[in-house]
């Protein structure tokens, strides 16, 4: 490896979240002394929002407890404390459960991060080019970073922190893909706007984007029915009513089979009824200890736990905050929320309106029925990262990317250093974030993608100290 020039130069691709908790903890543990510039490409006007938090919806709340989230993995309540500092809750009568408990808008964590990262940005610690990268190359041991205006900045490290790639449109609706009736992907921030108070929805997908599509429909005054399917029919799960820990050991004795390791989750759910406890506490021993039991699985088997259970995993991990479930229990029971276990077996446009054909699980006879817009929140689509953006798609021609074996993001080892075609470890580019998670196994819930952050900070201090 070439020898890192005097100043190293670091750039982070990507500022949403995982970016922006790289940069930051990068800067805490080199400390003032270290001359390191740290780079941030994120045209988005502000660092650490991403995808996730940088939304103006006020149904979009956060799904995870505020005394949870964090930027720091051992300061867990600091988000909570902000709320308090920043007497946040007062001007949101509707951020806590019955029981207390804070799930403030998700606009606000972005505010929060934003707050921490202040003091970096305002003393140049770390610098925030508002440009999107289009080229990156090596050559002679450095990588050359070229964005969009036609500006290169020449680093020594590389981490690649890019967001999820948008959702794939799937195969059925193709012959609508240029049909404003049909949103894409409703994560846009005016994806919703064409939808009137009457329209018939479809929604395709049932996990947490298609919770949130419900819940900012409803804040729109949005009144006609809703259909929702996916392949289980599976809503997404919400919060025990009381905190509980989490219970079970799954890394003792290490699981080498995914079969296994379905049978140990089985039966310690058992045992927990047993003992007056919810499933929350099991899923969430099997969170907790997620890293080590992803490990311990043969790629093999990895592939088989991500097509047999992963739908059953994201429904149970995934969890949705209290206001939203309750905009959809109450969408339920008023019959204006119908979900279904169901594919799109056809679509087509009929005047101004929309003929779908259902193919629902366990039946022959096809269900057909009219819509006026199609939502679709099949969440990102993994398997094409490498095509959804040109730096990527040449860095994957070049052979320095390629997917990890079991399709859910980019090849890396366990020092979160990217792993070229040839299997070859590339030192100094680096994955962090979800996109790791072919080898990290749990890493898109944020406590963990905060500890990776950490991690991912801390390698790249050890690679700076050997020069």
């Amino acid at each position: 490896m070439r020898k890192i020039a005097p100043v190293p130069v670091v750039a982070i691709i990507g500022g949403g979240f995982s970016g922006g908790a790289v940069a930051l903890h990068l800067t805490r543990i080199l400390g003032a002394e270290r001359r390191v510039r740290i780079v941030v490409f994120e045209p988005r006007a502000r660092l650490g929002a991403g995808l996730a938090y940088d939304t103006a919806e006020p149904a979009h709340r956060i799904n995870v407890p505020a005394f949870k989230m964090s930027l720091y993995p051992d300061e867990p309540e600091d988000f909570a404390d902000y709320l308090v500092r920043a007497d946040i809750l007062a001007a949101d009568p509707g951020a806590c459960s019955a029981g207390g408990t804070a799930y403030p808008r998700r606009s606000v964590f972005g505010d929060y991060v934003a707050a921490e990262l202040a003091p970096c940005l305002a003393s140049g610690a770390i610098e925030h080019r508002h440009k999107r990268v289009c080229k990156v190359t090596r050559s002679k041991g450095r990588w050359t970073i070229l964005v969009v205006e036609g500006e290169a900045l020449v680093a020594d490290i590389v981490v690649l922190a890019v967001s999820h790639p948008a959702p794939s449109l799937p195969k059925a609706l193709l012959p609508l893909s240029s049909s404003p009736r049909v949103v894409a992907d409703s994560t846009r921030a005016d994806a919703l706007d064409g939808i009137a108070p009457t329209d018939r929805v479809l929604i395709v997908g049932n996990g947490l984007t298609a919770a949130d599509v419900v819940a900012a429909l409803a804040e729109r005054g949005h009144r006609g029915p809703i259909v929702s399917i996916s392949r289980h029919g599976l809503r997404s799960r919400g919060h025990p009513v009381d905190a509980q820990e989490p219970f079970g050991d799954f890394v003792s004795e290490p699981i080498t089979r995914a079969s296994e390791l379905l049978r140990h989750i089985r039966r310690t759910l058992r045992i927990a009824r047993q003992q007056g406890l919810s499933w929350h506490s099991v899923i969430d021993a099997v969170r907790a200890q997620g890293q080590q039991i992803w490990q311990a699985l043969p790629i093999v088997e990895r592939r088989r736990i991500a097509r047999l259970a992963r739908a059953y995993w994201d429904v149970h991990r995934f969890r949705i905050a209290p206001q939203v479930e309750t905009v959809l229990d109450q969408a339920v029971e008023k019959g204006r929320l119908e979900i279904l276990a169901a594919s799109i077996a056809s679509v087509a446009i009929d005047g101004a309106e929309i003929r779908a054909e259902l193919r629902q699980r366990g039946r022959d006879a096809l269900r057909s029925i009219v819509v006026d817009a199609i939502v679709v929140t099949t969440g990102p689509a993994h398997g094409e990262i490498l095509k959804s953006q040109p730096f990527l798609s040449g860095l994957e021609r070049a052979g320095a990317l390629t997917l990890c074996q079991t399709g859910l993001g980019i090849a890396c080892d366990l020092h979160a250093c990217a792993v070229d075609e040839n299997g070859r470890v590339e030192p100094t580019l680096f994955i962090a974030g979800p996109l790791a998670r072919g080898t990290f196994g749990e890493l898109m819930g944020l406590p963990q993608v905060t500890e990776h952050a950490v991690f991912v900070a801390r390698q790249i201090e050890t690679l700076l100290s050997r020069g």
